[in-house]
């Protein structure tokens, strides 16, 4: 990896479901030596089958403000879109992935194949995720989509990086680690 002129602060790594976003946050936060976090352990209550039962929004960001939030620097992965406003206001910089559509869901099947290993395939969860993970580049659609993303970043403060994940996680870290953020 590359030296680095970003200097080690509070991140916010976010992109739809299959665009590595945990990969990517994991790798920064591996190499600024800083903790990572992902807002799914904080959005979801540990259940079996998993993200099955939401945690409250105040117990939620309660939790993220016990654990990491105070450090001085940290990466966050996920989506925090209308859910975590006061945890993003306290990040420096945000870094957006996107990806081709079908390569997307390509990733996204192969990494739930893995988490679902010894569970069944067509199970109604599954498939109501996997069809959820869809719409996100459906303009009409009402969960966490493009559009809903694109409006919450027009309106941050903070810069933000855009990158395509297509490439290796080490191409992408490389490039979060040479930004340069304005502001």
């Amino acid at each position: 990896m590359t030296a680095s002129p970003m200097r080690r602060c509070r991140l916010h790594v976010m992109g739809a479901s299959g665009t590595g976003t945990t990969t990517l946050a994991r790798a920064v936060a591996d190499h600024w030596s800083v903790p990572h976090a992902d807002a799914d352990d904080y959005f979801w209550v540990p259940t079996d089958p998993p993200y099955t039962q939401k945690r409250h929004e105040d117990v939620r960001l309660a939790l993220m403000r016990d654990v990491f939030v105070p450090r001085e620097a940290w990466v966050l992965s996920g989506s925090m879109v209308g859910s975590g406003d006061p945890v993003v206001a306290r990040c420096d910089a945000v870094v957006f992935l996107t990806l081709d559509h079908e390569e997307r869901l390509r990733r996204l099947e192969r990494r739930e194949a893995i988490r679902q290993e010894g569970r069944d395939p067509d199970s109604a969860g599954w498939r109501a995720f996997v069809d959820w993970a869809r719409g996100y580049e459906d303009p009409m659609f009402e969960g966490r989509s493009r559009v809903r993303h694109e409006r919450w970043l027009a309106g941050l403060p903070q810069p933000v990086l855009r990158l395509d994940s297509a490439g290796a996680v080490e191409e992408l870290c490389d490039a979060v680690l040479a930004w340069e953020p304005a502001g």
